[in-house]
């Protein structure tokens, strides 16, 4: 689960960590009234998602004219197939330096990472392009977690002279707020030094890993709900995990564990899953509708189904899926792996009735599958 700015900018205080005076905008008229209480303002639309600068979603403010000018300007925009119905106004900062903090998961690692640069305002990737040496990677053990000392080690070599203590600080109270509020990523950028010398948040953003909304109802009523494609609101419909993806290589599975490996391997030999389906042991009765969902995606080119008998047997979830296949009638180049309890019945079935042979190993099913996405042999 997301958060824009105005809902994420309270969990950094709540750790200790300063963020500008601000207020909520849904109308030009509340915009010039936050700028006569607060003075000269940023209004800053506010949408789950980023390159809200570029495009003219951030404008400065001296006077409650020019904020309620600029957010007339700036409510009702589209920013990233979002459409701008409030802004954030908060209170300008002078700026002497801006600098990128952020703790993230890493697959590598398997842990959180404290990522930090002195070249703030910029994604961290422009950043390494720019300058690797300014940019800091360390891997926390959540064993043991990030202290001062760790902090400051992290930031050794950087040059941030009198600032060095606090963004020390700063790190300290981010880890502390990542792991309190089930972060997958919290940064800030930029983290700005002021001209007196003091750190402050001028932007935050915070992702919450949806395992952990049970835990944290204060905070999940303010989370935006990713925006679902079409073919996920149609699977949210029908009770199926649907996620499209940018390849063509369909995918559809039983438990979310086999579905995740399934497109590992086909990443592996070079292929882009479409999808990610996960059909549970349900095959048998939303064999159709899972079909059909995969099968609605015009940049499938194959599909590999992959069946493990465990809790359900492989010949009842290749039942559900053979009938709907009968009925749909499609004409994509399939590939199946079906092993577990069950197998040999659901490679009778196959063979008997869609005249398919299953393949012998996961890998040679997806791989073929690869292969005929790519125009190869089958």
């Amino acid at each position: 689960m997301n958060f824009e700015e105005y809902a994420a900018k309270p969990v950094l205080a709540a750790a200790g960590i300063p963020v500008p005076p601000s207020q909520m905008a849904t109308t030009p008229d509340e915009a010039a009234q936050a700028a006569e209480k607060i003075g000269k303002v940023v209004v800053k639309a506010q949408v789950p998602t980023g390159k809200r600068g570029k495009a003219g979603g951030i404008k400065l403010a001296d006077t409650p004219e020019e904020a309620k000018k600029v957010a007339t300007a700036i409510l009702g925009m589209t920013i990233g197939e979002f459409t701008v119905e409030k802004v954030l106004v908060e209170a300008q900062a002078p700026i002497e330096k801006e600098l990128y903090a952020a703790i993230i998961n890493d697959s590598e690692s398997r842990g959180p990472m404290v990522l930090f640069s002195t070249l703030g305002g910029m994604d961290i990737e422009e950043a390494a392009e720019e300058d690797p040496k300014q940019v800091r990677r360390q891997p926390i053990d959540i064993r043991t977690g990030l202290d001062k000392a760790g902090a400051l080690k992290i930031l050794d070599g950087l040059d941030l002279g009198n600032s060095t203590d606090k963004a020390a600080d700063v790190l300290v109270k981010l880890y502390k707020a990542y792991r309190n509020n089930d972060a997958e990523l919290l940064e800030i950028n930029p983290l700005v030094i002021k001209t007196d010398g003091d750190l402050i948040a001028l932007d935050c953003k915070f992702s919450m890993d949806d395992s952990g909304i049970v835990r944290q109802q204060d905070l999940a009523p303010n989370g935006t709900p990713d925006k679902l494609t079409a073919l996920e609101e149609q699977g949210k419909s029908v009770g199926l995990k649907y996620i499209e993806l940018d390849g063509d290589v369909g995918v559809l599975a039983n438990g979310a564990g086999l579905t995740m490996t399934t497109m590992d391997v086909v990443k592996h030999h070079g292929g882009v899953p479409a999808n990610f389906m996960e059909i549970g042991g349900e095959a048998y009765t939303k064999g159709k509708p899972a079909l059909e969902l995969v099968l609605s995606n015009k940049k499938v080119k194959s599909l590999v189904v992959n069946f493990c008998g465990a809790f359900a047997r492989c010949d009842v979830m290749a039942e559900g899926i053979i009938a709907a296949w009968e009925e749909l009638k499609p004409t994509l180049p399939v590939f199946f792996s079906v092993h577990g309890t069950g197998d040999e019945e659901a490679r009778k079935l196959l063979t008997e009735r869609l005249d398919i042979t299953p393949y012998p190993t996961m890998d040679e099913a997806c791989k073929a599958a690869v292969d005929a996405a790519k125009g190869g042999a089958s």
